[in-house]
């Protein structure tokens, strides 16, 4: 790879992708493919089909793939060897370079290269400026995407020769590949912390920290065995249940969704207010610990700091008879988790319910003393893994950042590769 001399350079007339070198044109990119346009109601039991959901956000590999059996509407067909390209929510960078014949939901959209090498496109389609570009024209406020004929249709696309386009993909496979493989094994590293977290917590609540205690079978399955001296009571019996709603709508940043608790930590990502809340909501105050009941495989739990409101998705619990961290540690624990999604009811939005499900979990409770034990070593295990985490999410972004710049770099033309 060489740098391209400053006076090879000429300006593209186009700010987000700035100078390229000399001898590279500027195309439309509906003068370089053809958008697939081909519908399909049939049902079938095959799998190659695709939603959004199925490529993964900003590789462009596959996660999975499905069949057309329950599928409602009618599919875009598309085939080997074009670039697909997510246009709902485009920052998500959903794109793939096709390796069959298959089908894809209508918000895929489906390139067949014409004028381009198809790994070039899709690499193009990745880099930083155009997933920008896609991002700030796209409109509707929830549920943003990108328009083809109207928007997309008309973005330039700069392009060397097919001999150059071919050098700066094999390039860019193999940069990409280390770089993802080195995500990959911190990404692992982050779900082994994940999962150790959860041990220590669940160990923690479960069985104490003292190793030489005796242990008694608690008669409860995903409980196991308990420390002897803990007791066991009915979640309704140590908590109580808040049920005080509001209709009132504020410009007061105190009101809470689902997607305000981060995912497994227990930490606030955002508080909001009620202007725009078209529900009742639910009264929750200060020391209350919250509980989402919609998908509890997501784990979303926080304890409360402040007085607030929340959505009817999630619950909010006052401890009375157990100290409100330790409630919170054990509503966090791997087994009341997994108890908790088993029991739930829904196909597309499953939850729990309270008072014939959750009210009658079963919690085991040390005396208050040994609680604050157990709150005390947990906040300062949690600490420490979350910290690891934390440097691990740093080091992806990172990572990613420089292989977002490589990418633009390359498929604009500002780091030229040898063509030997």
């Amino acid at each position: 790879m060489t740098l391209m001399d400053k006076e090879k350079m000429q300006d593209s007339g186009v700010e987000w992708i700035g100078v390229i070198p000399q001898g590279w044109r500027l195309d439309r990119l509906k003068d370089i493919v053809s958008l697939r346009d081909e519908k399909s109601t049939e049902k079938s039991e095959i799998e190659d089909y695709l939603e959004l959901e199925d490529l993964e956000q900003g590789t462009g590999r596959l996660l999975s793939i499905r069949s057309t059996a329950n599928v409602e509407s009618a599919v875009m067909k598309f085939y080997k060897g074009d670039v697909l390209f997510g246009k709902l929510r485009p920052y998500l960078r959903k794109y793939h370079l096709a390796t069959f014949d298959g089908k894809c939901t209508g918000e895929i959209l489906a390139f067949q290269p014409e004028k381009i090498e198809p790994k070039f496109l899709l690499y193009f389609i990745a880099s930083d400026g155009f997933i920008k570009v896609c991002t700030a024209m796209s409109y509707g406020a929830k549920m943003p995407r990108v328009n083809y004929p109207k928007q997309l249709a008309l973005l330039p696309v700069c392009l060397p020769c097919t001999q150059e386009q071919q050098a700066i993909t094999e390039y860019l496979d193999q940069q990409c590949g280390k770089l993802d493989a080195i995500i990959a094994i911190k990404q692992q590293q982050i779900k082994t912390l994940d999962a150790l977290r959860q041990s220590v917590i669940y160990h923690a609540v479960t069985k104490g920290l003292d190793a030489s205690a005796p242990l008694v079978d608690s008669g409860v399955e995903w409980l196991g065995e308990i420390p002897q001296g803990w007791r066991l009571d009915r979640l309704k019996d140590i908590v109580s249940l808040r049920d005080e709603k509001s209709t009132e709508k504020s410009e007061i940043e105190d009101y809470l969704e689902l997607e305000d608790l981060e995912q497994g930590t227990g930490r606030l990502l955002s508080v909001r207010n009620t202007t725009n809340v078209g529900s009742a909501v639910i009264k929750f105050f200060k020391e209350d610990v919250l509980f989402g009941k919609l998908r509890p495989y997501l784990q979303k739990y926080h304890l409360a700091t402040f007085d607030g409101k929340c959505t009817g998705e999630i619950l909010a619990f006052k401890p009375e008879k157990i100290e409100s961290k330790f409630l919170l540690y054990f509503i966090a624990s791997d087994g009341f988790i997994k108890v908790c999604t088993a029991m739930s009811y829904g196909a597309k939005m499953p939850r729990v319910n309270y008072p014939k499900q959750l009210a009658l979990l079963p919690v085991c409770l040390p005396s208050s003393k040994e609680q604050q034990r157990i709150i005390d070593h947990l906040d300062q295990e949690t600490q420490r893994l979350t910290a690891l985490k934390a440097n691990l999410n740093q080091q992806i972004s990172t990572l990613e950042a420089y292989k977002k710049s490589l990418i633009y770099e390359c498929v604009t033309g500002k780091k030229r590769i040898n063509m030997l």
